[in-house]
């Protein structure tokens, strides 16, 4: 009788890793496109619970690699928006603008303000210090497109580590 309640121990704490991880990975993917919220980090966190249970799955090696492509895309997520903003000639303001539209957009027609709001930000950013229509729409654009882009690389990452905690939960 002891070593059954030893085993139901060990394996129902499994089985609040593997609930727990669930969790992260959701907000993970959905970290993926609300900026409050650490999506890579969290989908890392979920694998790092798989590694709690009795029978871990990881190796090591296989988790310092994810937590360089967690750290390099998280990295990557605040570079690549401004790197795309100032190649299509956005100015601060755009910048800016752009920021405080993916902040509405969470609010105003999610989950399409996520979209739609950061590039009306950042061309209102451009109007409001003077740059003409083409030249404004070009920068939202660019801007546009490096969040986008960012979006992109954190659901790619996010979505591989979500595949390797579902194909290793069990």
């Amino acid at each position: 009788m002891i070593y059954l309640s030893t085993i139901l121990s060990l394996y129902g704490m499994d089985y609040l890793w593997v609930s727990l991880g669930i969790i992260l990975i959701v907000l993970g993917i959905l970290g993926c496109f609300l900026p409050i919220i650490p999506g890579p980090p969290l989908s890392f966190g979920a694998l790092l619970l798989l590694q709690l249970k009795h029978d871990p799955p990881f190796t090591l090696k296989f988790l310092l690699i994810m937590a360089g492509v967690t750290i390099f895309v998280t990295v990557l997520d605040y570079v690549v928006p401004v790197v795309g903003a100032k190649k299509y000639g956005a100015s601060k303001a755009g910048i800016w603008g752009s920021t405080i539209g993916l902040i509405l957009g969470l609010f105003i027609f999610p989950p399409l303000g996520i979209i739609i709001m950061p590039f009306l930000g950042a061309l209102i950013g451009e109007f409001i210090i003077g740059k003409e229509s083409k030249v404004a729409f070009k920068a939202a654009w660019g801007t546009f497109l490096g969040f986008l882009t960012g979006v992109l690389l954190k659901f790619i990452a996010a979505g591989v580590m979500a595949y390797y905690f579902f194909t290793n939960m069990l």
